[in-house]
């Protein structure tokens, strides 16, 4: 499945951890409807889908290890919430997209439950079992960590059982095993659910490089061949964004069977260039990219992020920084790409590992007891002593909030800003690490962004072929308004221009 010009596909998405973002019934827990409440607040921030993480039931917090693949966790409402927050967000032109956890489930999930009684079940085949023996045999007891993965020892006992089940990520999240053609079948139903009966608009695809474990990586990829044929029977157009947290010259052949896949080399390219305050050959290691991606699919579309649920907290990243954090918005909201907003990103939200503090509650008020705030964990890092709220930023131009807000609006507005199909992408040299800049030429109007990474005033010297650019589309440099006149970049500044009309 390859994407198609004429579809449209959301410019600017927002991750929602649900348990996190919106409490509807004052049990501490975000809900469905708390979500439901706020979709008037997404759609004036400019948001135009939401990846929602897993509203299945499950016995984590998280809802990453699935017991049931047809229904809604009680603690986030019901099918009924769910039908309603679909309507709701597609009134307000804002598709959802559901995350798909196919490489494993809950130990809990009645496939293990059966499958865990013996060799002879009928489950038996749905999940990877070998004997300690055949095991060392193989050479596979032990593995190398991931960036997404710190197990060593994959394999896990069942008690009374002469057979070793594979959990990659957990002991409690045995790894499905695809080579079953029941279980394949049993997917089949499960995409058809919940694209046609139930109209989600498409998928985030959790652990997409691990869909077959690593002694048989290569069929991974292939998988996603299958599935998008799955996704063209049932529903064609349904939107794929796969997480492939590897190298780019792993991700680049998931491309031919998916529309998208979170560019994580970008998020932690980005993050050192935030750190270090200068320029890595950014935008030539993005063109690089474009070039890999392209081969596979040449309507690729590069999901783009900061840092989302599985990473340190941009804001964290950067020491809360207000002006690295909006620098960071900055570059973001001014590559090509499909950019995703991790909640709370857009208030500043700090967090670092392990994963519940870069999960904590979103802050809306200043008041102690706010209703709508979740409190299932104690924040240690987003507190009313860190975070502005966003009821104090929402009136607050010089805000991190208000920043996002224009940025998205004017990302939305400028068609070389949003262009998501063939990245249009030029670097500009001028001649200083310290300065990040890029053309993106666009038939209708190009714009020049230039970002000042240092701490630094910097002197702004313009090439010639580019002095036409004078006109200020969007500026945090407060001595920077309507034309360009001043030959300076404050610190940590950005500069987005245009050619005078």
């Amino acid at each position: 499945m390859t994407a198609s010009r004429s579809r449209f596909v959301p410019r600017v998405c927002y991750e929602i951890f649900v348990r996190s973002f919106c409490d509807s019934n004052e049990d501490g827990i975000g809900d469905l409807p708390g979500i439901i409440s706020r979709l008037d607040y997404l759609a004036d921030l400019g948001i135009e889908a939401i990846w929602l993480t897993p509203v299945h039931p499950s016995p984590s917090y998280h809802k990453y290890d699935v017991t049931d693949y047809y229904a809604i966790e009680p603690e986030f409402g019901t099918m009924d919430d769910f039908r309603t927050l679909l309507h709701e967000a597609h009134a307000r032109g804002i598709h959802i997209y559901l995350d798909l956890i196919i490489n494993h489930t809950s130990t809990l999930h009645p496939w293990f439950s059966e499958a865990r009684k013996g060799t002879e079940n009928a489950f038996r085949n749905f999940y990877w079992w070998m004997t300690p023996a055949l095991i060392e045999e193989l050479g596979i007891s032990v593995r190398e960590t991931s960036d997404d993965s710190q197990v060593v020892y994959p394999w896990h006992d069942n008690p009374q059982d002469p057979e070793k089940y594979y959990g990659l990520f957990f002991k409690g999240m045995p790894d499905l095993n695809f080579h079953s053609a029941e279980l394949r079948r049993e997917l089949e139903k499960i995409i058809s659910f919940w694209l046609n009966d139930i109209g989600v608009d498409g998928f985030r695809l959790d652990a997409a490089r691990h869909i077959f474990p690593d002694w048989e990586k290569d069929l991974s990829a292939r998988f996603w061949e299958y599935f998008a044929g799955i996704i063209r029977a049932t529903r064609p157009g349904a939107f794929t964004v796969a997480e492939v947290w590897a190298e780019n010259d792993e991700v680049a052949p998931y491309f031919r069977y998916l529309d998208a896949t979170f560019h994580f080399e970008l998020s932690f390219l980005l993050q050192r260039v935030l750190i270090q305050e200068h320029d890595e050959m950014l935008i030539e290691r993005l063109l690089d990219s474009y070039r890999l991606f392209e081969k596979y699919n040449p309507l690729f579309i590069d999901a783009i992020m900061l840092t989302n649920h599985d990473q340190d907290r941009i804001g964290s990243v950067v020491q809360n920084s207000q002006a690295k954090i909006k620098l960071a918005a900055s570059i973001l909201l001014t590559l090509p790409g499909q950019p995703y907003i991790y909640y709370g990103e857009e208030i500043g939200m700090l967090g670092t590992k392990p994963d519940p503090y870069i999960r904590e509650p979103f802050i809306w008020t200043e008041q102690e007891h706010d209703p709508e705030k979740t409190h299932w964990i104690d924040a240690q890092f987003s507190t009313a002593h860190t975070v502005v709220p966003l009821s104090v930023q929402a009136q607050d131009p010089q805000s991190v909030y208000y920043h996002y807000k224009t940025l998205i609006h004017l990302r939305k507005q400028e068609p070389a800003l949003h262009q998501i199909f063939a990245p249009n992408l030029q670097r500009i040299c001028l001649h200083d690490d310290q300065l990040l800049a890029y053309l993106r030429p666009h038939p209708e109007r190009a714009v020049v962004i230039i970002h000042n990474l240092s701490g630094y005033t910097k002197p702004l010297i313009i090439p010639g072929h580019l002095q036409a650019f004078s006109t200020i589309l969007f500026s945090t440099d407060p001595d920077h308004q309507g034309i360009l006149a001043h030959a300076e970049l404050a610190p940590y500044a950005s500069l987005i221009l245009a050619v005078r009309p």
